[in-house]
Parts: structure tokens; sequence; C-alpha cells
């Protein structure tokens, strides 16, 4: 370490040169960057001055640099695991909940192009808050760097935060039930989903608002904090229910031919891909006062789920045309009786009915 002499000279007045000398001394006993630069260069001023000229412009450099490092490498970290989504082997983090607890025979169903949607925009979340977070350090650092006290600055952002945290609640809960909401894979782009009075298409997914067409062309805005159930009709697989009267015909031989329409249009080339089940008459599902109703299902994708079921129907009706069963079910059924006995005026009521005011 190289101590300067801090006599001010046979010059009697302070100068300029005094002071720089006498500051010069006692920085460098301490500093290792003020002793070099003063030996290497003999000018005191530079020395005294080294550590707001050379220090403390590194170090802020220094800060820079690796918070730009930091944010590539978190950044590369979220592209990387995004990335993976198309492919066999999927992220635990951007698989829907469902696909977490257990491997269903759907898992084929889901759309690789949804999936990377969804991890683009999660991506993207990813990234700008990643990116806040890191530069919002950064800038700290380099403010205690000049020399300001974090203390009071620390204290200011907080009461900010509460300020706006109390003032901006609904648009926090709106942002964070997004968020949750595409980490979950509640609904994307496309679905039709019910959520209580909206009900119909999703066109757009964002993380404060989501935009549903209805069916008579009415487009909903609906806040995400203001979701508290959604019915997905979309995802996975759909079931085909169809119920058809036979009145009081044999239900044998009716099921027999369902059964017959119903394997016929499943082992069609036009519908064959949209069942994933054969379908299935399971028999007899009620009476009524005109007869049986037996009912018709069918396990299909989501997506056809409106196909199979007209077609179902229109199959079924033929079929049961086709077998004679249709006039056999009108002959049977009973011949409506009137509330009040022929011949009756309708306005006529019995002196002794009981009940009545008096």
């Amino acid at each position: 370490m190289l101590l300067l002499d801090p006599s001010p000279g046979p010059s009697t007045s302070p100068s300029p040169s005094v002071f720089a000398s006498i500051d010069v001394t006692k920085i460098c006993n301490t500093d290792v960057v003020c002793s070099r630069v003063y030996e290497w260069t003999g000018n005191q001023w530079l020395a005294n001055s080294s550590y707001w000229v050379i220090v403390k412009p590194l170090r802020i450099l220094g800060i820079v640099v690796a918070a730009l490092v930091i944010r590539w490498l978190l950044h590369r970290a979220i592209k990387r695991l995004t990335n993976s989504t198309t492919r066999a082997s999927m992220p635990a983090l951007l698989k829907p909940l469902k696909e977490r607890t257990a491997q269903t025979a759907e898992e084929g169903q889901f759309i690789p192009e949804r999936r990377r949607q969804r991890a683009e925009a999660i991506g993207s979340v990813l990234r700008s808050f990643v990116t806040a977070v890191v530069f919002t350090m950064a800038a700290l650092l380099v403010f205690g760097e000049l020399g300001f006290n974090l203390g009071p600055l620390l204290a200011s952002a907080g009461i900010v935060g509460v300020a706006l945290g109390f003032g901006a609640q609904s648009l926090v809960k709106d942002l964070i039930a997004g968020l949750f909401m595409l980490l979950e894979d509640q609904y994307g782009v496309g679905d039709t989903v019910d959520l209580g009075e909206a009900v119909g298409v999703v066109e757009t997914v964002g993380l404060r608002i989501t935009t549903v067409r209805d069916m008579r062309g009415v487009l909903w805005y609906i806040r995400n904090g203001e979701i508290v159930r959604v019915g997905n009709k979309s995802q996975g697989w759909s079931l085909v229910v169809i119920d058809i009267p036979i009145g009081f015909i044999n239900t044998e031989e009716a099921i027999g031919v369902l059964k017959r329409a119903a394997s016929a249009v499943a082992e069609s080339a036009e519908h064959k891909t949209e069942f994933l089940e054969p379908p299935d008459v399971v028999g007899v599902e009620q009476l009524t006062v005109d007869g049986a109703v037996i009912r018709t299902i069918a396990k299909t994708t989501a997506d056809g789920q409106a196909t199979v079921q007209r077609e179902l129907r229109r199959a079924l009706t033929e079929a049961m045309d086709e077998a004679g069963l249709s006039e056999r079910i009108a002959a049977s059924r009973l011949i409506p009786r009137a509330a009040v006995p022929p011949g009756l005026p309708l306005a006529y009521e019995p002196e002794d009915r009981p009940g009545g005011a008096t």
C-alpha cells in the first residue's frame, strides 16, 4: 500500500493541492484502487476521484451487465419450457390439472396447437414478470451505489403498493384469476363454455378479460375475477344422449332396430373418427302415460358431439319408420280425454262440490 505524505509543504496558506493531498492520503490508506492510480499516474486529483470516476461506474456497469445476463438466462429457460409443450413429454407446470392426476385414454384428443397457444401466453406473462423483477432489483442496487438512502424509497414504494392494492383490488383479482386460468387450461379460444349468464364460443382469452360469442351473436366481455364456475363443452370427450318414446310396442324389437341403426352410423366412413366408443342402446329409461322411453348413448369427441347427435337422431328415426314401428307407436297411444265429460258445459260446476267459499 502506498502511503502519501500529508504535509502541506512550505506554503502557509491552504490551496487545492493541499486538500487534494490530504484527501488522497486519507482515502488511499484504505483503498487499493486509489493507491494504484496515484502510483501509476502521479495525479492527486485522479487518485482522489478514482472511487467515483472508476470504481462506481464499474460497479454500476457490472450491475447492469449482471441484470441483462440473468434476464437472458431466465428468458431462455422460459422459452425452452414453453417450446417443449409440443413434444410428447410435456412439463408438469403446463399440463392441465386433469392430465397431471391421471393418464386417460383421451389424452390424444388434446390439440397440440392449443397447447402451443396457451404456452405462448404463459411464456409472455412469465417473461414480463421476470423482466420487471430483475430490472427493479438492478435499479435499487444502482441507486444504492449512487448514495441514495433506500430506506425511505422502499417505505414509499410499500405505501404506494398498499394504496394501489386497495384501489385496484378488482384489477389484481382479474389478473391473478386470468393467470391461474391459463395455467390450469380451464378453457381456450374456440371452446364452447358455460360461464353463467354467458354461454357460447370463446373468441379471445386475456389476463383480465375473456370474450364469449353466444348463439345469438352477442359478444360478452367477462372479467376473469368474476368467473366463479366454468362449464367447458369442448375439452376431452362428450356424451350424446338420445331418448326415443316407443309407446307400448315390444321393447326388445325396438331396441334391436335402434342398435342396428346406431352401429351403422358409428361404422360409416364419415363419422367413424368421431366415435370414441361404439354407441349403446341401454334400454328402457323411463315409463310415462304414453309408454316406454328408450335411451341411446354414444361417447364422441368434443368437436363432433353436435354432428353425431343430429346424425343419430336422423338414423334412429328413419330406422323406426322403415321397420314399421312408427305406425304401431301412433296406434298404441291412448286418445287424449277431455277434463270435463262430453256434453257438459265447461262453466258447469256441481253445487255439492266440496270446499270453496261459503
